[in-house]
């Protein structure tokens, strides 16, 4: 009888932070993992040894998201080692703070084009390789609590998340005649690792819930969604930001003692 195919999951930005942890969770539940990286080939190896420790296959790969010809060869790379994709992880992005008025051509399209284009593109090759293998697969894009909530700087970061959460929901209508899900994640503040004076740490207690989110628990909202427990959710954006974006004025004053 034949073994049934491990499943394997694509993760952008997989050397740190989120996407480093989604990878590491979606190993731990049992996906063959590629990992895509930038700048860090070290910790993406790492990682891959990590994961391959765990007993499913684990594969580094680099590639500028930002670059039409680098999405390409990612893709090359990875369906020679893994032919079929079950789960893409759109996480890779950049977050560069600027004033509006300071902002440049340059800072514009380099941030667009990471955190926006590539998005559009790494998924319109993956769902291809479903659609060509008849897969019924899931797409996750990692969005922000910026589209509901202003934070001053984030201008162009909050418009091109913006700009992911809608095409989630309408690539989700046109995927969905294939059997195909997608859906984002929105997370809020999520501690990285900062540095113990690192001025977003002020932030914590102006939240309602008082603290950051954990990599760990963006992470687990990922592997949740792609999973058969969210069998029934597609075009969907789950918050996951300890309810920052919840009051007008971030204090529970009306709270009496």
């Amino acid at each position: 009888m034949e073994s049934k195919r491990r499943k394997t999951a694509l993760i952008t930005g997989a050397a740190k932070g989120i996407g480093r942890q989604t990878a590491y969770c979606l190993a731990e539940a049992g996906y063959n993992i590629a990992v895509n990286y930038r700048s860090d080939e070290a910790a993406a190896m790492r990682l891959c040894r990590e994961a391959e420790a765990m007993g499913v296959e684990a594969f580094p790969v680099y590639a500028d998201l930002s670059r039409m010809e680098d999405i390409k060869s990612m893709y090359e790379k990875v369906f020679s080692v893994f032919p079929v994709i079950d789960v893409l992880v759109n996480n890779a992005g950049i977050s560069s703070e600027v004033a509006f008025l300071d902002a440049t051509e340059e800072m514009f399209d380099h941030m667009t084009a990471t955190d926006w284009k590539g998005v559009f593109f790494s998924s319109q090759i993956a769902a291809r390789n479903m659609i060509a293998h008849k897969v019924k697969g899931v797409i996750i894009n990692i969005s922000s609590n910026q589209v509901e909530g202003c934070w001053p700087n984030a201008t162009i970061y909050a418009s091109t998340k913006a700009a992911v959460s809608k095409f989630t929901r309408n690539a989700a209508m046109e995927l969905s005649f294939y059997g195909i899900r997608m859906a984002a994640v929105a997370p809020g503040y999520t501690d990285v690792g900062w540095a113990p004076d690192d001025k977003r740490r002020k932030a914590a207690d102006k939240l309602p819930l008082h603290r950051f989110a954990t990599t760990t628990e963006i992470a687990k909202g990922v592997v949740y969604l792609a999973s058969e427990d969210a069998a029934y959710i597609t075009g969907t954006t789950l918050v996951i930001d300890g309810g920052a974006t919840l009051p007008v004025v971030a204090a529970n004053d009306f709270v009496e003692d």
